[in-house]
C-alpha cells in the first residue's frame, strides 16, 4: 500500500480539506500521514485513518522528512501558501528539498495532487520511488529509476 503525506498551511487547509473530501474513496486506498492539525481536520471530515505527526511548526514537517529518508513515504501532497511568510520556513524548504532529493512525487496544488493519486504509475505495485530498479519501456530500452541519493563522500 502506497503511503501519502498530507500537509497544508493555515490559509490552504480548507483547500486541502475540500480536495480530500472529493477524493476520499481514492485516498482510502493509501496509507495516510499528516501533520497534526491538518490530519485532525481531514480525519474528522472524512473518517479516513490518518497517522498524525506533530504540527508543522513543532516538527511535523521534519518528521515527514525523516520518514521520506527512511523510505516510508511514497508521495507528498503539500498545499503551501506562497503568499504568506511562515515562521518555520527553513523546515518547509528542507521538506521540499528532501522530496526532490529522494525522488518523491510532490503536489503543491489540486491539479498535481489529482495527477499523482490517479496515476497508474503511482498506483502500481512497482517498488517505492526510493528503490533502484531497471524498467523496460515498450521499445525494450532499459531505464534505471532514481534511488536514494549517493553519499557525497562516495562520489568524490
Amino acid at each position: 500500500m502506497k503511503a501519502v503525506a498530507l500537509i497544508a498551511h493555515d490559509n490552504k487547509k480548507q483547500d486541502l480539506l475540500e480536495w480530500a473530501e472529493y477524493n476520499k474513496l481514492t485516498l482510502s486506498t493509501f496509507k495516510l500521514f499528516a501533520t497534526g492539525t491538518t490530519g485532525k481536520l481531514i480525519s474528522e471530515a472524512t473518517d479516513l485513518d490518518i497517522h498524525r505527526y506533530k504540527s508543522g511548526p513543532y516538527g511535523g514537517d521534519m518528521q515527514i522528512g525523516s520518514d521520506i529518508a527512511d523510505g516510508q513515504i511514497d508521495a507528498v501532497v503539500f498545499f503551501w501558501d506562497p503568499l504568506a511568510a511562515q515562521p518555520h520556513d527553513v523546515d518547509i524548504k528542507a521538506l521540499l528539498r528532501i522530496c526532490i532529493l529522494y525522488n518523491i512525487p510532490l503536489a503543491c496544488n489540486r491539479a498535481t495532487a489529482n495527477m499523482i493519486i490517479s496515476s497508474p504509475l503511482f498506483k502500481s505495485s512497482n517498488p517505492s520511488p526510493n528503490t533502484t530498479s531497471t524498467v523496460s519501456d515498450s521499445k525494450g530500452v532499459h531505464h534505471e529509476s532514481q534511488g536514494a541519493p549517493l553519499d557525497p563522500e562516495e562520489t568524490s
